[in-house]
C-alpha cells in the first residue's frame, strides 16, 4: 500500500507521521507537496498536524484553497481513504469534507499533554483494530481544538455513527472534566457519511511506540492498513 503525507508551509508533524507509517507499519510512504494535483498513485492520504500558513485567519482556512485539496476532494469522492490529524482535521472541515468547524479552546489557552479518548465506532477503516468502547491514551497539542457544529449536524453525526472518538476519563467516562478544549459533546474525532474521510484532534503519530509513553495511536494506522490489505495487523 502507498500512503501520501501532505505537506503545507507550516506543517510540522509530517516526519513523525512518516516514521510511523514507514518505520513502524512498514508501508510505502511519500511526502506530497501542497501544489500537487495528481494523487492517482496513492491508496490513502494523511494530512498531518502543524500550523499550515501559520494558522492565519484560523486553522486550515488558507490550506483549504491549495491545489492538493482539490485533488484530495476528488480522491475522497472516488472512495480513497483520507485521515486528517489536528490541523489536518481543521483543514478537512474548512474544505467541507467533514462537517462542523473549530473555535479557539474554550479556556483560552494552548493545550499540550496526554488525553484519553473512547472509541465510539469500531467498524470504520480508521478504528477497526481498536475494539468498541476501548479507551486510547493519545496526546493533544492545539489552540483551536474546540469542535462545534449546529444541533442538526450533531444529531446526524450521532444517528449515523459518525463520531469516532470522545474525550473521556482513563476509565472511559465521558465527562466535562475530560474535555481538553470545550468540544461539543466531547467529540475528538469524526468520519464522513461515506466512511472514508476521518479527522481527529489528538495526535496518534505521537503515541505509536511504547517508548513514547503509549502505543495506542498505532491502532488507527493499523486499522487503515488492515482495511486496505485485508490482512489483520497485530499491534
Amino acid at each position: 500500500m502507498r500512503f501520501g503525507i501532505v505537506v503545507f508551509p507550516g506543517t510540522n508533524c509530517e516526519m513523525d507521521t512518516f516514521h510511523v507509517l514507514c518505520g513502524v507499519m512498514g508501508q510505502q510512504v511519500d511526502y506530497v507537496w501542497y501544489e500537487t494535483r495528481d494523487l492517482a498513485h496513492y491508496d490513502a492520504i494523511v494530512i498531518p498536524g502543524g500550523f499550515s500558513y501559520g494558522d492565519r485567519v484560523r486553522g486550515g482556512a488558507l490550506a483549504r484553497h491549495t491545489p492538493v485539496m482539490e485533488a484530495i476532494a476528488a480522491f475522497a469522492a472516488r472512495g480513497g481513504l483520507v485521515l486528517g490529524i489536528c490541523n489536518g482535521f481543521q483543514i478537512l472541515t474548512e474544505a467541507g469534507l467533514l462537517p462542523g468547524a473549530f473555535r479557539p479552546n474554550a479556556h483560552g489557552r494552548y493545550r499540550c499533554g496526554w488525553s484519553h479518548v473512547r472509541v465510539e465506532n469500531a467498524t470504520t477503516p480508521f478504528t477497526r483494530a481498536c475494539g468498541p468502547a476501548r479507551v486510547l491514551r493519545i496526546p493533544v497539542s492545539h489552540g483551536e481544538g474546540n469542535y462545534q457544529a449546529d444541533s442538526d449536524t450533531l444529531r446526524a453525526l450521532n444517528e449515523n455513527r459518525q463520531v469516532l472518538f470522545r474525550y473521556c476519563t482513563p476509565e472511559g467516562e465521558v465527562t466535562p472534566g475530560a474535555n481538553p478544549n470545550g468540544s461539543a459533546e466531547n467529540i475528538a474525532g469524526i468520519v464522513n457519511r461515506a466512511g472514508n474521510v476521518a479527522g481527529l484532534m489528538p495526535h496518534p503519530e505521537r503515541a505509536s511506540e511504547e517508548v513514547l509513553g503509549s502505543a495506542d495511536g498505532r491502532l488507527l494506522f493499523a486499522s487503515m492498513v488492515e482495511f486496505l490489505t485485508g490482512r489483520v495487523i497485530r499491534v
